[in-house]
């Protein structure tokens, strides 16, 4: 805050999910301090000038920093998250490839020239566009990519020639915190990036500042609803999770689909937004989907996050796998079957594999957001594509089958962000348009598509003048 970093009376303890031992403290703030770190931020974008060569230096800085510091990096992500050290390695290589992809997002702000030639008005004037920032970003980041979302948020803004004030998930602001200092030490100045953790009234104090401009978030779909209610008239990106839907057609391959059903519902404790949740296989397959999904999810290692041998750690707190423990229970009650797993030990709950769950049910209606999956049977093609449709949600989706013809006619119908052929809806490839209709979020994250959103086209026009006189008797004439 400030260009510095601030120390504060009153901090919040930062403790590993999976047995509490206190990691560190993190200073709360006021709703003061943050009207301060937007203000500060604010001047340095009016006075100081931080061109785009010296933008995507930085950038290409911060890239090879993360990458000689991924040790340290996945040990603070596998420590303050739900995540095992294997997924916080990968989480950090990611990272690595959002910010390089951030700085070569530079030549999305070159602009073109504006046709006018072809328009009543334009015939004596030349002008041409160009990107420029929108001005200050409140980036909100969740917990369960602490570094990557945070990188998905700071990375575009900042190429955009934003300033941007961070507030990372007070359940794993450690990570986020140590990107800023990495920025920071990469060449990015510290009048452009601020970060506020937590403290009463600093969430809205952020989202309501007049001087901010765009409002970045990740999580869930009610507090979303509040930013905008409190955020007013500022843009705002937005994306919300999703109940994401696999197809699995007649003709798939079996053996392949159930080694990515299990991959893709168990990652991250299932605390990930594009999680597999609903799985419809046709009833040729359902038996042996089933069987080799049960297997499959039997066969995983629930336990300690920095044991190589570990496959699923702990949910983020044991009030979130109280939760999940809830919902299952619900499911069970009204005549759900458990194949695999549904206990909970302390913040861990076992991978789940569930079947004969009423449509009603928590886990089939809402985002489960915890390692559960239930695999439904289906006839017809059709039914399965509306029951996949048929949520608030439209995030992404999965088809297996072997038939291309099939294939692109169950993604046209699929009303979600992305439908991705044999594999499930875990997916993401950090270039792409991310994002999804109805309640999964408004606008696409995606390094060269944020940087779009966060900027805004600027026309610059110059009139020529008069057109010579011999046009203009011409056109009266009727010659050319």
């Amino acid at each position: 805050m400030e260009g510095q970093w601030q120390t504060a009376d009153l901090t919040v303890e930062v403790r590993d999910p999976q047995d509490g031992l206190l990691l560190g403290r993190v200073c709360t703030s006021t709703p003061q301090d943050v009207r301060r770190a937007i203000a500060h931020v604010h001047r340095h974008l009016q006075i100081q000038d931080w061109p785009l060569r010296s933008r995507r230096e930085a950038l290409e800085n911060a890239a090879l920093l993360l990458t000689e510091q991924a040790a340290y990096f996945a040990n603070i992500i596998a420590a303050e998250s739900s995540k095992t050290i294997t997924e916080a390695e990968r989480e950090v290589s990611r990272c690595v490839e959002t910010l390089r992809l951030s700085a070569a997002a530079s030549s999305e702000l070159a602009g073109e020239t504006l046709g006018f030639e072809d328009s009543m008005a334009g015939g004596n004037k030349i002008g041409w566009y160009s990107r420029k920032p929108v001005g200050i970003v409140a980036a909100i980041t969740p917990f369960n990519d602490p570094l990557n979302l945070v990188a998905h948020k700071l990375g575009p803004a900042l190429i955009g020639g934003n300033g941007v004030v961070l507030k990372p998930s007070t359940r794993t602001p450690l990570t986020g915190l140590a990107l800023v200092q990495l920025l920071l030490e990469a060449g990015v100045p510290s009048g452009r990036l601020a970060a506020i953790v937590t403290g009463p009234g600093v969430s809205r104090a952020l989202v309501t500042d007049q001087q901010v401009d765009l409002i970045s978030f990740t999580g869930g779909p009610a507090t979303a609803e509040r930013i905008a209610a409190a955020a007013g008239s500022k843009k705002i990106l937005s994306e919300l999770g999703g109940n994401n839907a696999t197809i699995v057609c007649p003709d798939a391959d079996a053996d392949a689909a159930a080694k990515a059903i299990v991959a893709g519902a168990f990652g991250v404790a299932g605390q990930n937004c594009l999680s597999v949740q609903r799985v419809y296989v046709h009833t040729s397959l359902f038996e042996e989907i089933l069987a080799q999904v049960t297997v499959g999810t039997k066969s995983l290692t629930t336990g300690p996050k920095l044991d190589r041998s570990t496959d699923v750690g702990p949910l983020i707190s044991e009030d979130e796998a109280k939760r999940v423990e809830e919902w299952v229970e619900e499911a069970k009650a009204a005549g759900a079957r458990v194949q695999a797993g549904g206990r909970r030990r302390g913040t861990f709950y076992e991978p789940t594999v569930l079947t004969d769950v009423p449509s009603e049910c928590k886990v089939i209606r809402e985002e489960v957001f915890g390692p559960v999956v239930t695999i439904i049977p289906f006839i017809e093609i059709a039914d399965a594509i509306h029951e996949a449709n048929n949520t608030a949600y439209g995030l992404q989706a999965g088809v297996f089958t072997q038939s291309i013809d099939r294939a692109l006619t169950i993604a046209e119908q699929l009303h979600v962000g992305a439908v991705v052929i044999n594999e499930t809806s875990d997916v993401r490839i950090d270039s792409m348009p991310f994002g999804g209709f109805k309640k999964s979020g408004v606008g696409r994250e995606g390094v060269r598509y944020a940087v779009h959103e966060m900027t805004e086209p600027k026309n610059t026009i110059i009139n020529l003048g008069e057109q010579p006189r011999w046009q203009s008797l011409g056109r009266l004439a009727g010659t050319s």
